[in-house]
């Protein structure tokens, strides 16, 4: 064998120039008999005999064996080791060429090469790209997309096979196939060969490769993809199948316009029917297909319009399905219901027919079910959901008598930072009312808690949180014995440092409840004010000029209620507060320069 290729590449350097196309063609069909036999072993020797640089001369239109010389190249190149090779003996450019001929056999075989020289290989893609390959391929796919018969449905598997290797994982290759309206092709090409499994493959490949580019999304939207997918994926039995569809559908279901699309094209009810079918099993198959439903499902949901569609108003099939997934004992259901329903409570509506219609019972059932065995993923989603349903007005005072602010706090405890963050949230959009704020912000263990977790540097979100709730304890209850409980647990320094706050929603919640505490509780807070230096913040914050107008505002505000307290009274006239005030009286803000002159005078009399 070995001396038999041997002979045959010697014979085959002499031909290559003479021409002699019978003994050409013999000498190519041993070589590919080679190659079958073993390639690479063959691939090594065809290498070492230099015989690429002769492939270029021979791949003409007019020769009868260009198609084999094609054949060759595509089978050589399936080996990594041959790919730069090819591209340096210069076989690039005559095989782009070549896409140019009107012979089948000739375009399949020029196909298989170019896209295999691409595979994984920067200078395989690069010379391609350089010679306008990629151009001439999405011509041909234009031209026969609509062409059923198996020959030429091979040749379009391939080219399509041919784009993807170009550009796979090439963002920059990827958005030029996109400029070339790659994408409107592919989805007609589904449309028209969906009974035939390789191309439909080769252009699932390509959608989840493409869809992955935020500029795929809306070219996507402009064509028929939802519709086609959906089509598909209700013909598909075999778990493969549908994953490959499912690894499509999820990118381009970022899409607001997609996902409205797929909700149209009946995505959904599919989407049911999964869950409904492997709810009960432990197939390891079944279980992974029941997770991407319910999480597409949950994806859908993020969109508003698609959103609104599938409420209907809380009559809808599938609010009333999703509903029946939070009492389920599926975990994964259990989470996806309670995410879904997070979703539809995006808009006062939605969260006002919830709310009435009983729901909040059934998220505090399920928080139940997991304050021992603590999944933390369905505490997370459970208390999003209840957070989102507590924002308008009108729910809270319904939430507070259905017991919400207890089943929270059975949670405190958590070292999950994601479950803290909900759970701060949830309390802050319900103390709103005077009688909630009072109650919480005299409970020692909530309040010792916050004063820890305003410590969390590893975790600004709850960190934030925690100095948020804080300051609305204050704020909301308007209570000297919630002070006394926050200055008693330590809280007092971390409401001076939010004060300082990058956010001025931060820093103003703040300013305000260190003003009640000044007005309410001065003698019981005055060391701790003293000691997180807060007079020389307020003149930090009156002498910035990048301070908004409210915290110049409430920073004079607070100042005044300061001076009932002898040590801090000092601080202020040390200070010299009097020149940063009295610039202010010139300030726009005509509320600013009114506090101004209000603040200068009480200066003056105090000093």
């Amino acid at each position: 064998m070995a001396d038999n290729l041997s002979d045959t590449l010697k014979k085959l350097k002499i031909t290559a120039v003479d021409r002699t196309e019978d003994s050409l063609e013999g000498c190519l069909d041993c070589l590919l008999q080679a190659l079958a036999q073993n390639n690479m072993e063959t691939s090594e020797k065809i290498q070492e005999s230099g015989i690429l640089q002769l492939f270029a001369g021979l791949l003409i239109p007019q020769s009868s064996c260009t198609a084999k010389v094609a054949n060759i190249i595509a089978e050589v190149a399936k080996n990594e080791f041959m790919r730069t090779p090819c591209v340096d003996a210069g076989l690039i450019s005559p095989l782009v060429q070549l896409l140019n001929s009107k012979d089948q056999e000739v375009l399949l075989q020029t196909g298989r090469a170019l896209g295999n020289i691409c595979y994984d290989s920067h200078e395989g893609r690069s010379a391609v790209d350089q010679a306008g390959g990629a151009q001439i391929v999405i011509d041909h796919l234009r031209s026969l997309c609509s062409i059923t018969d198996p020959a030429n449905e091979k040749l379009l598997t391939v080219f399509c096979g041919m784009l993807m290797n170009y550009s796979n994982e090439n963002d920059s290759l990827q958005a030029q196939l996109i400029n070339m309206g790659v994408i409107p092709t592919l989805v007609k090409l589904l449309g028209i060969h969906c009974q035939n499994a390789a191309l439909t493959e080769m252009c699932l490949v390509a959608f989840g490769n493409l869809a992955e580019l935020e500029s795929s999304k809306e070219q996507f939207a402009s064509t028929n993809i939802a519709e086609e997918l959906v089509k598909l994926f209700k013909k598909q039995i075999e778990h493969d199948k549908k994953e490959m569809i499912f690894e499509v559908l999820a990118p381009l279901a970022e899409n607001d316009a997609i996902k409205l699309q797929l909700v149209e094209a009946g995505l959904v009810e599919c989407l049911l029917e999964i869950v409904q079918q492997k709810v009960d099993s432990d197939k390891e198959d079944d279980v992974a297909e029941l997770k991407t439903a319910s999480d597409l499902m949950v994806l859908l949901l993020l969109g508003d319009e698609s959103m609104q569609k599938l409420f209907e108003g809380g009559k809808g099939n599938v609010f009333q399905r999703v509903l029946s997934w939070i009492p389920s004992n599926n975990h994964q259901l259990q989470l996806a219901g309670a995410l879904a329903i997070a979703n539809f409570a995006r808009n006062d509506g939605n969260c006002i027919h919830m709310v009435d219609n009983g729901i909040v019972e059934k998220l505090m059932d399920l928080l139940d079910r997991h304050v021992e065995d603590g999944n933390v993923t369905v505490q997370h989603a459970a208390l999003s959901a209840l957070r989102n349903l507590a924002i308008p007005v009108v729910n809270k005072a319904k939430m507070l008598s259905a017991g919400v602010t207890e089943a929270v706090l059975k949670f405190l405890k958590s070292e999950m930072p994601p479950v803290q963050f909900k759970l701060l949230g949830t309390l802050r959009m319900l103390i709103d009312a005077q009688e909630a704020a009072e109650q919480l912000g005299k409970n020692v263990k909530l309040v010792e808690r916050l004063v820890e977790w305003c410590e969390a540097k590893d975790h600004a979100g709850v960190m934030g949180e925690s100095n948020r709730l804080l300051s609305a304890l204050i704020r909301h209850s308007k209570s000297k014995d919630v002070i006394k409980t926050i200055v008693q647990s330590g809280g007092i320094k971390h409401l001076v440092t939010m004060a300082t706050s990058e956010h001025v929603i931060m820093q103003n919640e703040a300013l305000v409840a260190l003003a009640l505490i000044a007005a309410l509780e001065l003698g019981t807070a005055e060391k701790d004010l003293e000691s997180a230096k807060l007079v020389q913040i307020l003149h930090r914050l009156l002498a910035d000029e990048r301070s908004a107008p409210e915290i110049k505002y409430n920073s004079m505000v607070l100042i005044c209620a300061l001076m009932g307290s002898e040590c801090l009274h000092k601080e202020v006239q040390d200070l010299a507060f009097l020149d940063v005030v009295s610039k202010l009286r010139s300030h726009e803000n005509k509320s600013v320069a009114q506090q101004a002159s209000l603040t200068e005078q009480r200066l003056t009399v105090e000093s």
